[in-house]
């Protein structure tokens, strides 16, 4: 078992200098992501999706025209992440309301007519889709002409299916390879990992700045030369920054022959049920970008802890996230010291233990979990094992209280051997507790719950 002071001998010093691609050749989400890196300002994204051709076009023109510098985001429905192609299509004839865009139902000649005009060198668009067997996803995004996207063989398969692990690698493998093939001059194929954002809280940063090298590391060997990896905002600013620095650091050390960025969600559990609260997360997220170098920024609306937001609330959103990062840029002085609680240790000696098991970055994945190297807190998924925990300790930082099987310092303390299901509904909406206004106050504040939208969502997390 490896201590806090035990330094990996897979990597050496604070990370090289890249010495991959120029992002500004690569063009699409690559070079907009450089330009806007160059000029000191934050990219900020939408999870946006709407069922018609209209809708989704009408969305997409608005994210580009917004005050900020924006991608575009193509979501698709429930009906699609899981390959049930046929119901999207019926939904379809029936005008059914679906909660994204059915890009397999569509078809690639409507979405790249719904694209005409609108993607650019300026403007790409990258596709969400939360599948676990996405290569039917992939094939119609790229026969429509768009080259970014989005997952992971772990990300995509252990929160949202029950997809065996194996099966889920084994695709991503070939939807890899079919993404880095669309690859043209001007227009390389960029993929995102979900890595870090797993289950979207409780999952200490270690494990989540380790699965999302892991997965780019995945892409890296299955054709792909661009890249982003993630990290999704958690309860505490200083152990986010830490996570942040750790995650540029591996990503420097192991993926510097590429092109590759971080991108940072705004805080993916229980939302803040205030609009005042929900705004003041999603400022506190941009901040959280500016101090911890991300350079793109995926926000959440107000609305979404009540239903499917608007265009117009996707829009606001965006505008009062690039607003707040300016404003953190304009004030930053002297970059502040990042702590260190050990979550550089602790993440490259999770990748290094999983990569040790096999030369093929897939089959290691598989091996990692089989054994317990990996092991996500409070997933469910049958390929899991399952004896991982973490609390929220007194300080709002989010540690381990069990790490099973894991190479990692044992806790000091076994709190989560007494967690009972009380106490992780309340770990669960320690956010939205902090951010929310007093109960009097609500009414002030309060959006009105239109309906159910029918949108499937994982135990601890609001999807993608």
């Amino acid at each position: 078992m490896l201590s806090p002071a035990d330094q990996p001998t897979l990597f050496a010093g604070p990370g090289r200098v890249p010495t991959g691609p120029d992002p500004a050749m690569l063009g699409g989400l690559p070079a907009v992501v450089s330009r806007a890196r160059a000029r000191g300002e934050i990219v900020v994204q939408p999870r946006m999706g709407f069922g018609t051709v209209a809708r989704m076009r009408d969305g997409l023109t608005a994210v580009r025209d917004c005050h900020a510098v924006t991608v575009g985001t193509v979501t698709v429905d429930s009906f699609t992440r899981v390959g049930d192609h046929t119901s999207a299509r019926r939904a379809l004839v029936g005008e059914a309301d679906l909660n994204g865009f059915p890009l397999v139902a569509h078809g690639p000649t409507v979405t790249r007519r719904m694209l005409e005009g609108l993607q650019s060198e300026r403007f790409p668009v990258q596709v969400r889709h939360g599948s676990a067997l996405p290569h039917a996803i992939f094939q119609s995004l790229t026969e429509a002409g768009l080259t970014a996207t989005e997952g992971g063989p772990v990300s995509y398969c252990l929160p949202y299916s029950r997809t065996p692990l194996e099966e889920s690698i084994e695709a991503w493998g070939q939807s890899c390879e079919l993404l880095a093939s669309a690859s043209r001059p001007g227009a390389v194929a960029h993929l995102e990992s979900f890595g870090g954002c797993m289950l979207g809280q409780l999952c200490p940063p270690s494990l989540l700045v380790a699965l999302s090298v892991l997965e780019c590391l995945f892409f890296r060997q299955h054709g792909l030369r661009s890249v982003s990896l993630s990290y999704a905002q958690q309860t505490s600013p200083e152990q986010d920054r830490e996570a942040l620095a750790a995650l540029r650091r591996l990503a420097g050390e192991l993926l510097s022959d590429m092109d590759w960025h971080l991108v940072l969600y705004t805080y993916m559990g229980v939302f803040p049920q205030t609009r005042s609260g929900a705004l003041e997360l999603l400022g506190d997220s941009a901040r959280l970008a500016v101090t911890g170098g991300a350079e793109r920024l995926i926000v959440k609306t107000p609305a979404e802890a009540h239903r499917i937001p608007t265009v117009e609330e996707n829009v606001h959103s965006l505008e009062h996230a690039a607003q707040a990062a300016r404003e953190a840029r304009a004030v930053a002085t002297a970059a502040e010291p990042v702590p260190d609680t050990g979550i550089y240790r602790e993440a490259a000696a999770l990748v290094e233990r999983t990569l040790a098991l096999h030369p093929r970055v897939g089959e290691a994945l598989g091996h990692a979990f089989r054994l317990g190297t990996l092991d996500v807190p409070y997933c469910l998924h049958p390929d899991n094992a399952q004896r991982a925990r973490a609390v929220i300790d007194d300080r709002g930082l989010l540690r381990w209280a069990d790490i099973g099987s894991m190479p990692l310092p044992r806790p000091a303390s076994s709190a989560g051997e007494q967690l009972t299901s009380a106490g992780l509904l309340h770990m669960l909406h320690y956010i939205q507790r902090r951010y929310d206004v007093p109960a009097p106050l609500l009414g002030q504040h309060e959006i009105t719950t239109v309906g159910d939208t029918g949108q499937a969502a994982a135990p601890l997390s609001t999807g993608d």
